[in-house]
């Protein structure tokens, strides 16, 4: 477990999040704690309902929680305005969500490159680094394919790809393997974590998989609002 303090590549402390209820605010996360740095992984547990995704999508800057601290190298990303935010989030975290979300249209190497595309763009060392990341998972000879020619397995490798190219210093995934077989979440749970090693990120993972979890070094329970490391 590593310590908690400021100087944390990822640093969380007092996170809140509450919806309005017909009632007043409904409490989802009620002050989580956490501490990473980057190289390290982390799944995240829970049954359905318990504010899992909820708490992604805060890391991810896709929500504002209702307080608390957020801090990502040193960053406070809530305090950035719309603008500032969105480039923020394009060059410092990365997504993988239970489905894919890969553009039926784009080849598979054009999938990868489109968080560089929105971003900074795409020159050949943008477009060497996508190729390296395929082949590194397998999909070298797949780069012209579309996803509809592709398993379920080869497209969420697409996917983790996609994540990397713009080199985030933040990796949230969301039921990554969710879609997929024994076979093929095996896989892709490994690759998550080689990778993470490899390009020296920060990976958390939102998962109902046991065997998936137990893969991590890190895992945490959300209950009742609060992260219990275990």
């Amino acid at each position: 477990m590593t310590a908690m303090n400021a100087t944390n590549d990822l640093f969380i402390a007092g996170l809140t999040k509450d919806y309005s209820g017909a009632t007043g605010p409904v409490p989802v996360l009620k002050g989580i704690d956490l501490a990473m740095n980057r190289g390290e992984a982390m799944a995240i547990t829970g049954p359905s309902g318990c504010g899992k995704s909820t708490l992604l999508q805060i890391l991810g800057t896709l929500d504002r929680p209702s307080a608390g601290t957020v801090t990502l190298l040193g960053n406070s990303p809530f305090g950035l305005d719309d603008r500032a935010l969105a480039k923020f989030r394009n060059r410092q975290i990365g997504f993988i969500f239970q489905d894919h979300h890969l553009l039926p249209q784009c080849t598979v190497v054009e999938n990868v490159l489109i968080p560089a595309l929105a971003g900074p763009g795409t020159d050949e060392k943008t477009e060497s680094r996508a190729k390296q990341l395929l082949d590194r998972v397998g999909l070298s000879h797949r780069l012209t394919h579309r996803p509809a020619q592709l398993s379920g397995g080869e497209r969420q490798r697409v996917a983790v790809c996609r994540a990397l190219i713009n080199q985030p210093v933040l990796l949230l995934a969301d039921e990554p393997t969710g879609n997929l077989d024994r076979v093929h979440a095996q896989t892709v749970g490994k690759l998550l974590l080689e990778l993470n090693t490899e390009n020296n990120s920060i990976l958390l993972c939102v998962t109902h998989s046991t065997e998936l979890a137990e893969q991590f070094p890190r895992r945490s329970d959300l209950r009742d609002g609060k992260l219990v490391e275990g």
